[in-house]
């Protein structure tokens, strides 16, 4: 199974670099982890509304018919660690090749692709800056795949 991790943004803050590299290539020793950067251009003079449609559109452009999406919203469910597992879990069981993570931009994303995903989750209750919701993203990632493979690193 893949793993695609689709932000909306520029590359990743170099305070946060040395820990998204870390996190990412612990992951990989479970599965394939792929990031994609939508730098999407604006121009400056844009209301929120447009800036939405825009940075939803080049999202879905990236998106493939047989994809599982994941959207990360602030409205979304909360899921435990070993809730996160086990929705991978199920998703593996079924066969799916690629989940895809979903971050979109400061303004959030359109309704169309709200409709459009499989599912929204919400790391917390608290918001945060989309730069550090990745490395937070990616650490629940690679704690869901070592309580999959029942090893140390998540104490219940």
């Amino acid at each position: 199974m893949k793993i695609t991790i689709l932000a909306v943004g520029k590359k990743h803050d170099p305070k946060l670099q040395e820990a998204i590299s870390d996190y990412s290539k612990r992951l990989n020793h479970y599965v394939k982890l792929e990031w994609k950067l939508l730098d999407v251009k604006l121009p400056t003079s844009m209301g929120n509304e447009r800036i939405r449609t825009l940075e939803s559109d080049a999202i879905r452009k990236e998106l493939r018919r047989n994809d599982t999406s994941i959207l990360l919203d602030e409205r979304g469910d909360h899921l435990t660690s070993p809730e996160l597992a086990n929705t991978i879990q199920s998703h593996m069981n079924s066969g799916v090749q690629n989940i895809v993570f979903i971050i979109g931009g400061a303004f959030g994303v359109d309704n169309n692709l709200l409709n459009q995903v499989s599912f929204k989750l919400s790391l917390s209750k608290l918001i945060f800056p989309h730069q550090l919701v990745r490395l937070i993203l990616l650490e629940q990632l690679y704690r869901a795949h070592t309580i999959l493979a029942g090893e140390k690193y998540h104490h219940i």
